[in-house]
């Protein structure tokens, strides 16, 4: 894998001898948002449906008090505001995501929305011109409704939308965005393809979510090779995808549990990135098998998860440039049937238990998923693109629970790269700001500055939390009191 010269720069800064508190010089650190979960403008200034938007319109059932996005932080009109707030806490990086449809809101090239063109180049700009690098992703989620009527995921025509669409992006942006994520989280995405609250809410478990996962692969290894023969001679960035993982411990010592954690693993993660960053590609031999298997139990006439050709194979292996993580714990797992079948979890045999695991032993689970990242997929960078805590928001500005959280788990991630030489290169934590918790509304508080949501202004305030962080990105440095 070649890297860009300014990535492998980046990185063997990143590698040099650093004190164990202290982040190595130009490692990037900041915070995360997503479009839906703030900009608000929903149909504003030729912005199409997203599917966000139609199903809390269309079934408020599935959202907390029947809170939508319409309005969120107001970002599309405070983007300045949230600028300012990143330089308060002495970010250098800023990932947030594109809003497909307010560039494209028929999700194709037949209308192009300049002012939605607009919006994303005066944040780009105004971030750049803060000394703060944009981290964007293409896809939060939020796929145009237009596009939902042809299948969304499930359809294959889809890997060539997203290219229409990543081209664009990269027309407009490349210029100026040198980290580029393709998919948040498509363990999460493909739900929408088996659970009716997830967004576009279809029912088909075990079956579309596994044909939207073959897609979500295919088009990330599509817009990689794009950027890789058009753009990267010119652009010089990066092209990576962000997978979610909680560091996953066996609820016994059992043979039993220690092989369904690591089923879990590759059904989680492995299932998304194995065909793209392992070194011979494809599925991982025990999620093919496991499908395949009871597929054929169920007496069908070909396996539920569709077998990608050799060519294929090919094509998507080495896909990337860096790998993305978003990590918020520790969850234990045991061997287990879960009762629905087919079902990617039932396919898995895997039990997820629910059983707290205290703040210390969690924040070293961060550690073991970054060692665990770079053991199962040698040669890629590391960004970790999201992590941090919600809470209810009850305790104020006064947020110590969060500041604990981020003292115990910023000391595991030093440790894992000047200890481990795990070769992470940036850290962003979730979130900026309070916003839309997806289903939760807005009950749940992950901000370092929390937000108004009865003020027509969506006043932004700084937490402690956001006065903690600010004096650890201003230092580069976590104080040595929280190693352990």
């Amino acid at each position: 894998m070649m890297l860009p010269a300014f990535f492998a720069a980046l990185l063997a800064v990143s590698l040099a001898q650093t004190a164990v508190n202290q982040f190595p010089d130009g490692f990037l650190l900041g915070a995360a948002t997503s479009a839906y979960q703030i900009e608000g403008a929903w149909n504003e200034s030729g912005k199409g449906e997203s599917i966000w938007d139609h199903m809390f319109h269309e079934q408020p059932i599935f959202t907390t008090d029947g809170a939508t996005g319409d309005v969120a932080c107001d970002s599309y009109h405070k983007y300045k505001e949230d600028v300012q707030m990143l330089r308060a806490i002495n970010a250098t990086a800023y990932r947030f995501s594109i809003s497909w449809s307010r560039v494209l809101p028929k999700g194709d090239l037949s209308v192009i929305n300049q002012p939605g063109i607009d919006y994303y180049n005066n944040l780009i700009n105004e971030l750049l011109a803060n000394g703060i690098q944009p981290v964007v992703t293409m896809y939060h989620w939020d796929l145009p409704q237009a596009l939902q009527y042809l299948g969304g995921w499930a359809n294959e025509v889809m890997v060539d939308y997203f290219a229409d669409y990543a081209k664009l992006l990269f027309d407009n942006y490349g210029d100026r965005v040198k980290w580029w994520i393709t998919f948040n989280e498509p363990v999460i995405i493909v739900w929408g393809y088996a659970i009716p609250g997830m967004p576009p809410g279809l029912p088909a478990t075990g079956v579309g979510d596994y044909l939207a996962t073959r897609t979500l692969v295919k088009a990330h290894a599509r817009v990689w090779h794009l950027y890789d023969e058009q753009y990267r001679a010119t652009q010089n960035g990066s092209v990576g995808m962000t997978f979610s993982s909680s560091q996953y411990e066996p609820y016994t010592n059992s043979t039993e549990d220690i092989e369904a954690t690591e089923r879990q693993r590759q059904f989680k993660v492995g299932i998304f990135a194995h065909p793209i960053y392992s070194q011979e590609g494809d599925y991982p031999v025990v999620v093919r098998e496991r499908v395949d298997n009871n597929s054929k139990a169920e007496g069908l006439p070909r396996s539920r998860l569709p077998k990608f050709t050799q060519e294929e194979i090919e094509y998507i292996r080495g896909s990337a440039d860096f790998f993305g993580l978003n990590t918020y714990g520790s969850q234990y797992i045991a061997a287990g049937e879960f009762p629905i079948a087919p079902s990617r979890r039932h396919d898995s045999g895997v039990i997820e238990k629910d059983d707290e695991i205290p703040l210390d032993q969690s924040a070293a689970g961060f550690r073991k998923i970054l060692n665990w990242v770079v053991a199962e997929y040698p040669g890629y960078p590391i960004f970790v693109s999201e992590n941090g805590l919600g809470n209810d928001g009850s305790v104020g500005l006064n947020d110590t629970d969060r500041i604990e959280y981020f003292s115990a788990f910023l000391p595991a991630l030093l440790q894992a790269v000047n200890l481990d030489n795990v070769p992470v290169v940036g850290y962003t934590c979730w979130s900026l700001m309070d916003n839309l918790e997806w289903q939760l509304g807005y009950s749940k508080k992950y901000g370092l500055y929390q937000v108004d949501f009865d003020s027509p202004d969506r006043t932004r305030t700084p937490k402690e939390s956001a006065y903690f962080m600010s004096t650890i990105y201003g230092t580069k440095q976590v104080p040595e009191k929280f190693f352990r």
